[in-house]
């Protein structure tokens, strides 16, 4: 142990002595339950400060969503582009979307917050953390850069309409409350409004359902007042929502079961990061902790995909194998053993077992079925046999939308996204000074969020060092006779949530540029290498 401590002090010496040491900050995983936490239940929220600004309808730059994203964006914006005038628009009361929007017991992360979590702000609680914890940490970023001023809460963009004579997009926004439109103006839209609707979940129309004399929730709209002790619970899913959500409610419920068309693949270990915690023993500077943790995460992960990807057939057996010591080869044959290869779809982490605990201990089971039809006292499965339940939680998954659902217009023409092609995933072609931000599948979404937001105030100092107010991607003569396809080859990852909305989305192209390669590994070398007097971007 003591040559690996030293071998790590060399590496540190080595690798980060550029890094300045930043005064000590509060532990983020911790900060929930701070007296002096900004939290987002708490009354002295940041967000109630003043928004300088606030009348002002022009921007440099709208970025639309206070999510992971757009809390990002904001920073991005604020360190490289400090010239430069923007806002922030979301639709909730407060910052945080996704981490906002679900509030079902036991919400948490599944992806680590050392990758999840933003390169600029260090993590210092578990890998995986609670909704209650990001929310901390995201305060604490629109804290400590003075980021509140920027945002406006209770907004919706109902259309965003672009001029090219005038350059400028010109926004319709609506008060979540009021209903009062007002307009604003941008130079260039950042959307950082995320993938799904926040209002409603994806729900399939079951036969019988309104027959069904119990309660039906989806986890996205979970309801206060629901009272789940000692009722009999179906939990109608096979993913990672399933997955939390029912070691969260076992204990009151009487029991829960989880029913699945088919299974997914999960995989367990310790929500503990051991590196993390040897430098933080080694009182090492927080940020070269998050640095190094975050690097050691990133090669890991990168190894674990490309085994799966190279050697799917063995890497099934290692998950298949591991859970048969949890639950035994009879349940993990019936009930966890998946139709496809692994990293088709997300692969589930369960922090310290939980699940497989709550499993074990017989009060909560999992079935793999199919719905005939919801009955008054239940459910009954196409194999004849009938489930009762008092509450049946569909955790069925999202529904996709494209752009936020915005009305969008280019030149008074409507725009139709599934006919442009999309560049690197977050431009298209026939959309002027537009980025969206679309995650990775296979890595943190963070990640990819972070990359665009090096980008995008890259570009913009660079269309002011030409003299241009105007850019968009366009097919150069030599992409003339390239094959499109759809946006994510369902064959290499295929989601419901995005197999269903796949005709909405960007068609993509053979070359790479003209792909969402879902490559972080790549993209971190290749975003900051972007050639911005490439043809493929019109300027004007």
């Amino acid at each position: 142990m003591s040559d690996d401590i030293w071998a790590l002090t060399d590496f540190i010496a080595q690798h980060f002595t550029e890094v300045a040491s930043p005064p000590k900050r509060r532990s983020a995983a911790n900060s929930a339950t701070d007296d002096n936490n900004f939290g987002p239940d708490s009354d002295m929220s940041e967000t109630a400060a003043p928004q300088p600004n606030s009348t002002s309808s022009h921007y440099d730059v709208i970025i639309v969503g206070a999510g992971i994203s757009g809390v990002g964006a904001a920073y991005h914006m604020q360190d490289q582009a400090p010239g430069k005038t923007f806002r922030v628009l979301e639709a909730q009361s407060d910052f945080g979307g996704t981490w906002r929007t679900h509030r079902y017991p036991g919400v948490r992360s599944d992806s680590d917050l050392y990758t999840f979590g933003y390169r600029f702000k260090p993590w210092s609680g578990t890998p995986i953390a609670t909704a209650p914890e990001i929310l901390a940490y995201m305060s604490e970023v629109i804290a400590e850069n003075d980021l509140a001023r920027h945002i406006e809460y209770g907004v919706t963009v109902v259309s965003a309409k672009w001029s090219t004579v005038e350059c400028v997009w010109t926004l319709e926004v609506e008060d979540v409350a009021s209903h009062q439109r007002k307009t604003l103006t941008a130079g260039f839209l950042w959307m950082c409004q995320g993938y799904y609707r926040h209002n409603a979940g994806y729900v399939p129309d079951w036969p019988g359902m309104p027959d069904f004399n119990g309660r039906i929730v989806h986890p996205q709209n979970w309801p206060e007042d629901l009272d789940y002790a000692g009722k009999r619970m179906i939990v109608i899913g096979s993913g990672a929502t399933a997955a939390t959500l029912v070691p969260a409610i076992v204990n009151e419920a009487e029991h829960v079961t989880m029913l699945q068309r088919s299974p997914t693949y999960f995989t367990t270990g310790r929500n503990r990061n051991d590196l993390a915690e040897t430098l933080r023993d080694l009182d090492i500077d927080p940020h070269w902790t998050h640095e190094i943790v975050r690097r050691s995460v990133l090669r890991e992960g990168a190894l674990r995909t490309r085994r799966a990807l190279e050697q799917p057939a063995q890497v099934r057996e290692e998950i298949l194998g591991a859970l048969n010591g949890l639950l035994g080869e009879e349940e993990v044959q019936k009930n966890f053993t998946p139709r496809y290869d692994p990293w088709r779809q997300r692969i589930a982490f369960i922090p310290d077992a939980d699940f497989f605990d709550a499993i074990k201990s017989g009060k909560a089971s999992v079935i793999t079925d199919e719905i005939d039809t919801f009955v008054p006292e239940g459910i009954r499965l196409k194999s004849g046999e009938i489930l009762e339940a008092d509450i049946v939680v569909t955790a069925t998954g999202f529904e996709l939308n494209v752009l936020g659902d915005i009305d969008f217009f280019i030149d008074n023409a409507s725009l139709d996204l599934s006919e442009s092609v999309t560049y690197r995933g977050m431009m298209f072609t026939g959309v002027p000074n537009l980025v969206w931000v679309f995650g990775y599948f296979r890595a943190s979404w963070t990640l990819r969020a972070d990359l665009i937001g090096d980008f995008v105030p890259r570009l913009l100092h660079h269309m002011d060092a030409i003299g241009v107010r105007r850019v968009e991607p366009r097919l150069r003569d030599i992409d003339a006779d390239m094959a499109l396809s759809p946006w994510i080859d369902p064959a290499d990852f295929n989601p419901g949530y995005l197999t269903r909305g796949l005709h909405l989305m960007p068609k993509s192209g053979s070359k790479r540029e003209w792909r969402h390669t879902q490559d972080y590994w790549s993209e971190k070398d290749e975003f900051p290498a972007i050639d911005l007097a490439d043809p493929i971007f019109a300027y004007g």
